[in-house]
């Protein structure tokens, strides 16, 4: 017997539409086209504008034959155009590949290559990395300059020459503010582009879809405990993970943008007092950097604070000084294949009520899944089969769900290894604890997070290999108060050969993103098993202060 309920019932235009975190920037024009959308130093740009603005960038896009399937690639800070960007290159149907501005010049012409990148738009701040990078690059694209407005006359970093055929504010007036948004056709179409930090040979490029963009708006909202009109200051970099979705996401509650090029304390003292911000995202170095503020560049201010944050949890000593200067930190975790936080620590009431020691126990998990993510697991690898929810049987943390990548650009066996067995794999190990909730207790990858800054061990070890004296060297995280954790290098000299700490790091610095170079360096014999391989483990137990 047919099911009624699928009989004469059919999917079409008037009850079914792709979901897309476009609709969210339109509706917000629509609804409250005066309100305030975005705010850089003097700049006040309501929603009407900011939609405008990003159905021009569009509009020009497409007049250059930007549509489908092509790739515009920006290499902007948090500013008015990067939010423009993450609107109206999707609406010309293309993928926003958004670089991280700290690459060094050859990462950043394998992305462009890669990507097969069309445009290439570039804040003049980045205009001498990107110039490196296009002179290595294969791909020709087209470059415009972005010359922020705004750009302090105190920056602690000069504008760079341009390098462009167009400026950003020329290429935008050509745009008509009429463009009609194409698609997308189907929500599953691609919408951004974003590169892992390649733990194995080159990055690795991550795709994101229209659904999965849709609902991180919501899920953020929700998670963030966001209401309407929130205002959101930008210290997580928008280039990171699409600056987990919240460029979409602030639209959903027609919030406003409060743009930070760079992430100083004073600068988000003032923010926070002066626009009475209510949300924002980062690493424990912006915690860090708040409550080691000097006295002179503190603002006192009555709202409270909601601070998400990633990688390791806070010491309990830090989310008692964050209390106390007025911010509630969120614990989240989640990885670039995740759209960003896929999971928050959902902190209960009762909990308050518990001891210091259990309260940071419980503080120091992961937590549980996100509102848009449908399944979190702890599994055995090898057999698939969920650990014991013991809190200390460890396997590998897997997610399953619509704020899952599509897979890896041009990668077929990557993204089938990633999603072998109907899950997602991480590669980070875990324990499932009895309430559900996972905890972290390694990274199989080797990845060390430094500052919310992702570095790959085998990319700083392949640049010490380039050391004429250097023999044999590992790579492990070090705790560091300020980032969380940095590079350690753990070096076996060549015979007869000598060199020092500083010479090391030096090296490094000539090959690497500063931010990627080791802030410590050992002189010693390597563990390593009967077959050679290096025992990682035994290196982090003997280095690492234990405790």
């Amino acid at each position: 017997m047919a099911n009624p309920y699928e009989t004469d019932l059919d999917q079409n235009e008037a009850n079914y539409q792709p979901l897309t975190p476009l609709a969210h920037l339109e509706r917000a024009a629509l609804v409250f086209p005066d309100h305030v959308a975005v705010i850089h130093g003097t700049l006040r740009m309501s929603y009407s504008t900011l939609y405008e603005r990003s159905r021009r960038l569009a509009s020009a896009l497409a007049a250059e034959g930007i549509g489908e399937g092509d790739t515009v690639s920006v290499m902007l800070s948090n500013t008015p155009a990067m939010l423009e960007a993450h609107h109206g290159i999707p609406m010309t149907g293309a993928v926003l590949h958004s670089l991280n501005t700290r690459l060094d010049p050859a990462i950043v012409a394998f992305q462009l290559d890669h990507a097969d990148s069309k445009v290439f738009i570039v804040d003049r701040e980045f205009s001498s990395i990107a110039a490196e990078a296009l002179k290595l690059a294969t791909v020709k694209p087209l470059v415009i300059d972005y010359d922020d407005p705004e750009y302090p006359a105190d920056a602690p970093a000069p504008k760079g020459e341009r390098i462009g055929s167009k400026d950003y504010e020329e290429f935008l007036s050509a745009g008509s503010a009429d463009f009609t948004r194409v698609g997308p056709a189907d929500e599953w179409q691609a919408i951004s582009l974003n590169y892992t930090s390649g733990t194995t040979g080159n990055p690795k490029g991550v795709v994101y879809h229209h659904r999965g963009a849709a609902l991180m708006g919501y899920a953020n909202v929700i998670a963030s405990g966001m209401g309407r009109h929130p205002v959101y200051l930008w210290t997580l970099p928008m280039f990171h993970c699409n600056g987990w979705c919240f460029p979409w996401t602030l639209s959903v509650v027609a919030g406003t943008h409060v743009c930070l090029r760079w992430v100083r304390a004073k600068a988000m003292f003032d923010a926070i007092a002066d626009h009475g911000v209510t949300h924002l995202c980062g690493a424990p170095i912006v915690m860090s950097t708040l409550l080691n503020a000097p006295d002179d560049e503190k603002r006192e201010f009555d709202q409270s604070v909601s601070f998400n944050t990633a990688a390791a949890p806070p010491p309990e000593t830090v989310l008692a000084g964050m209390a106390e200067a007025g911010f509630e930190v969120v614990h989240l975790y989640g990885l670039t294949e995740t759209y960003g936080p896929a999971v928050v620590n959902e902190w209960k009431r009762e909990w308050d009520a518990l001891d210091p020691a259990q309260r940071t126990a419980r503080k120091a998990r992961q937590g549980v899944r996100y509102p848009a993510l449908e399944d979190l697991s702890v599994r055995d690898p090898k057999t698939m089969e969920p650990v014991p929810s013991d809190g200390a049987t460890i396997g590998e943390v897997m997610f399953r769900g619509n704020i899952v990548m599509k897979g890896y650009l041009k990668n077929p066996g990557a993204t089938a290894e990633a999603f072998e067995g109907g899950w997602f794999h991480s590669g980070d190990l875990g324990v499932m604890h009895p309430d559900g909730y996972i905890q972290l207790k390694d990274r199989s990858k080797d990845i060390i997070i430094s500052g919310g800054e992702n570095i790959s061990s085998i990319e700083v070890e392949d640049a010490l290999y380039k050391h004429p004296a250097v023999a044999s060297c590992a790579v492990v995280a070090y705790p560091d108060e300020k980032w969380g954790e940095t590079p350690c290098a753990v070096i076996e000299l060549k015979a007869g050969q000598s060199v020092t700490e500083a010479e090391v790091i030096a090296h490094c610095r000539s090959l690497l993103a500063h931010f990627k170079c080791p802030r410590k360096v050992v002189f010693q014999d390597i563990p390593k098993t009967s077959t050679g391989k290096i025992q990682k483990f035994a290196l982090r137990q003997s280095l690492v202060p234990q405790g």
